[in-house]
């Protein structure tokens, strides 16, 4: 873990630089100690139908959901969620200061009784 869902609105796909997006955001989950590297995926959700505040074609919007596996302290995902943030604020910068853009992160934690996996990512990440 973690899962990091990367929603964002379909009018500002050409300027998201999102193959970037995913690389900083996966480097930032290493670079907490808490994800191992073989456990970590992210993927790009564009959403082609939105209404964003008045309705203005040019709003738009951003959501990272990080789902997380079960056990951590408050502090580790208040420091996980921050850095993840930080990232994600740095690199929508220059998109900020253009256009309306709401951007939010939200952390939440998958229950272990009812989530299943198959991973051999762990192995096939560790050097020969």
């Amino acid at each position: 873990m973690p899962h990091l869902i990367v929603e964002y609105s379909a009018n500002i796909e050409e300027d998201l630089q999102l193959p970037e997006l995913l690389t900083r955001l996966r480097d930032c989950a290493v670079a907490t100690g808490v994800f191992p590297l073989g456990g970590i995926r992210l993927r790009g959700a564009r959403r082609d139908h939105y209404l964003i505040a008045d309705g203005d074609p040019t709003n738009a919007f951003v959501h990272l959901t990080a789902r997380i596996g079960q056990g951590r302290t408050l502090e580790v995902r208040e420091s996980v969620v921050q850095a993840l943030f930080d990232v994600l604020c740095s690199h929508l910068d220059e998109l900020y200061a253009e256009r309306g853009l709401g951007i939010s992160i939200e952390i939440q934690e998958i229950d272990a009784a009812t989530s299943l996996k198959k991973n051999n990512l762990h192995e096939r990440q560790r050097p020969a």
